[in-house]
């Protein structure tokens, strides 16, 4: 049988569900490949995986998608890993750097700056750091494991997620299980059964990752993150696109 291709994100938050992966007979069954947001992404539009982790706004350059499985990286109200970082209050902002590893995020932050924020500030897609302010009012969009302790390094910290629960009242869906073509409903179901069983082994995970004085990582895996894909995680997930469409 010809195994199926699938790209993953390397971040700490696909962590429980490579858990799975890698411990279920899935693995023998698939061609794995870890890789950041923006990389999942290009291989599912570039047809060189079958299946991606990939943010929910690429969905929008695909011909052909359907959600797979019922789980996702997403959050019901602050999520700690997908920030604004500024030196100004949002408000008074002039420019937004953009992370060069993201597509949902940068999405969200240009959603909630027209529609919540109701600003319009430059966007800078070059800057030579994109992990630092250059100066009192150009801020950042900074996402994953990069931003593990760095919310007290900024006066003004805007967690995306919460952002957007405060917007729409509605959780938030970063990324899914998005297959490029139809898939055996047997893999599928077989596929889905190995991220649960990581999701339910997240206190073994935890004992085999780095111990952070400056970040609560079982708060995150255990809390923070929410990977149910419910209907109100569907429902804020086409409406995110929606947003995207209009802007």
């Amino acid at each position: 049988m010809k195994k199926i291709k699938i790209s993953a994100v390397s971040y700490t938050n696909t962590k429980p569900f490579l858990y799975g992966i890698q411990r279920t007979d899935i693995i023998n069954k698939i061609d794995l490949s870890l890789d950041i947001p923006s990389d999942c992404a290009q291989k599912l539009i570039d047809d060189k995986v079958d299946i991606g982790l990939i943010p929910v706004a690429a969905t929008l350059n695909l011909p052909y998608w359907e959600i797979l499985g019922t789980h996702c990286i997403g959050a019901v109200g602050a999520v700690n890993s997908v920030f604004i970082f500024s030196n100004c209050d949002i408000k008074e902002i002039t420019h937004l750097q953009l992370d060069p590893e993201s597509r949902s995020s940068n999405n969200l932050a240009l959603v909630l700056l027209k529609n919540f924020w109701k600003i319009k500030p430059g966007l800078i897609t070059n800057a030579p750091d994109y992990s630092v302010s250059p100066n009192q009012t150009t801020a950042f969009v900074q996402i994953g494991d990069r931003t593990f302790g760095k919310k007290e390094k900024y006066p003004f910290v805007y967690d995306l997620a919460e952002e957007w629960q405060k917007f729409t009242g509605l959780p938030f869906v970063f990324a899914a299980w998005i297959a490029n073509k139809p898939i055996p409903k047997d893999f599928a179901d077989e596929f889905d059964q190995a991220l649960k069983f990581g999701l339910n082994h997240r206190a073994e995970l935890l004992k085999e990752l780095p111990k952070r004085p400056d970040f609560d990582m079982e708060d995150y895996l255990m809390h923070k993150l929410d990977f149910n894909l419910t209907e109100d995680k569907r429902k804020a997930l086409y409406l995110f696109l929606d947003y995207i469409k209009a802007l």
